[in-house]
């Protein structure tokens, strides 16, 4: 049986079906938002980044956490996040062998991402 999970995404005039474990992040440009794939694929679609979270929480549902909004412009996925420098503020998205993606995310931002990791760790021991 697949068990791979799909976003859909269906705009004015396009749609698309993209396997949510290929997805590494998402970036708000106004009114749009860039899906950016762990094959370097990027594609646009005519939906903001709030309404892309929506979309994120109602379609996946309990698979819906493997994503984190982080800042103002992006969502990314948890299980790609390989470095995060807060002084720099810079996010290391990588599967640590095919790609890296370096997105620029404030200090706060960064900072609640640590933590996310933190007590994730914490619960876990």
């Amino acid at each position: 049986m697949n068990k791979t999970k799909y976003l859909y995404l269906n705009s004015r005039d396009e749609f698309f079906r993209v396997d949510i474990t290929k997805i590494v992040y998402f970036e708000s440009d106004g009114n749009y938002t860039n899906i950016i794939l762990n094959n370097k694929m990027k594609t646009t679609i005519c939906i903001n980044l709030a309404q892309m979270q929506d979309i994120l929480n109602q379609n996946l549902k309990d698979r819906a956490g493997m994503f984190a909004r982080i800042g103002k412009r992006h969502i990314v996925n948890l299980t790609y996040v390989y470095q995060i420098a807060i002084l720099r503020q810079r996010l290391v998205l990588s599967d640590g062998e095919n790609f890296e993606y370096q997105i620029s995310v404030s200090k706060d931002a960064l900072k609640k991402l640590r933590d996310i990791f933190v007590a994730g760790i914490a619960a876990a021991n």
